[in-house]
């Protein structure tokens, strides 16, 4: 995969360099210290990967990542955790917090390798929803047509122009976007809580102000979703003295 590094700082650009290392199957073919000059080098250059700090000089990280190319993936770097809400509505595959663990760099490169190798091939596939009916969906994913039972699936996460349909035990990816599923799937059990994420609301294990809980997933809620997941879900739903 072909990375690019973008950070104002020198020394975290060193450190994302260590600890790419581990990995040959990582190419880094930029590192640049502002948005601009990233910017310009993928207008004559194709990457999969982007390592992004949020906080720079001139455009930020997060305004950058509204405008790179969909088929290029982005893990934010940043030494500031309350902008991990809003990286989710900039299809942000993963956020690191600086300084960076090993294990959280190991656990988000992967999630780098799974989505792209999947993405290449279901591009080659030309992978779309097939059908859905009261109790399943059919979509094209890993190169046949899976049939998905609704009530086995926890979450789907958007990336981009796909979604990864989260299920018991198992995942899914397929080339269509968040809102184009969501409109058609059962809304007594489906509730869009981000733009990033749809859940089952029979898998919802426990609920705060920002963020809930399916099983061993936590996942964000974004504010300008929040009150229709309080009226639609929970209101409906409480017990009450």
């Amino acid at each position: 995969m072909k990375c690019i590094i973008v950070d104002d700082e020198p020394l975290a650009r060193e450190g994302i360099k260590m600890l790419m290392d581990e990995y040959d199957e990582l190419e880094l073919v930029g590192e640049f210290g502002n948005a601009n000059a990233a910017a310009l080098y993928l207008l004559d250059n194709q990457v999969d990967l982007i390592f992004l700090d949020i906080q720079m000089p001139g455009i930020t990280g997060l305004e950058f990542a509204r405008s790179i190319p969909k088929a290029t993936l982005v893990i934010f770097t940043t030494a500031y955790s309350e902008f991990a809400l809003e990286s989710y509505d900039v299809d942000a595959l993963d956020y690191l917090l600086k300084p960076i663990a090993r294990s959280r760099f190991d656990k988000a490169v992967k999630k780098a390798f799974s989505y792209h190798e999947m993405m290449t091939a279901e591009n080659q596939m030309g992978n779309i929803l097939e059908s859905v009916n009261e109790e399943y969906i059919f979509v094209r994913s890993d190169r046949k047509v899976c049939k998905i039972n609704l009530k086995n699936i926890l979450f789907i996460e958007g990336l981009k122009d796909y979604v990864v349909i989260r299920t018991i035990d198992q995942h899914y990816i397929t080339a269509i976007n968040m809102k184009n599923i969501y409109e058609r799937l059962p809304k007594n059990v489906f509730v869009r809580v981000s733009k990033s994420y749809v859940v089952n609301v029979t898998h919802i294990d426990s609920f705060d102000n920002n963020d809930l809980q399916i099983g061993k997933y936590e996942i964000p809620i974004g504010a300008a979703y929040r009150n229709d997941f309080y009226d639609n879900f929970v209101t409906k739903r409480m017990l009450n003295k």
